[in-house]
């Protein structure tokens, strides 16, 4: 489940620490726990992208759909 300090995170902020995890992860010489800790941190921020990405895409959707009706009604009052 992602926390609230999760959900506070901006987009930019999120994926650089998942960066950091990633590479942590690939550098290796971390014990098992550390390693499933990192990864199940790295799941958490990959939802916190995930979110952030459907959200700014449900409101580019949203302004182009009002956008084009602006558009249809302008066409229909001519």
């Amino acid at each position: 489940m992602t926390s609230k300090v999760d959900e506070a995170l901006g987009y930019e902020q999120a994926r650089d620490e998942l960066i950091e995890v990633v590479r942590r992860l690939e550098a290796g010489g971390t014990t098992l726990e550390e390693s499933l800790a990192l990864w199940e941190r790295g799941e958490e921020l990959a939802k916190v992208c995930r979110r952030r990405l459907e959200g700014a895409r449900a409101r580019l959707d949203a302004a182009l759909a009002e956008e084009e009706a602006e558009g249809e009604d302008a066409a229909d009052s001519e």
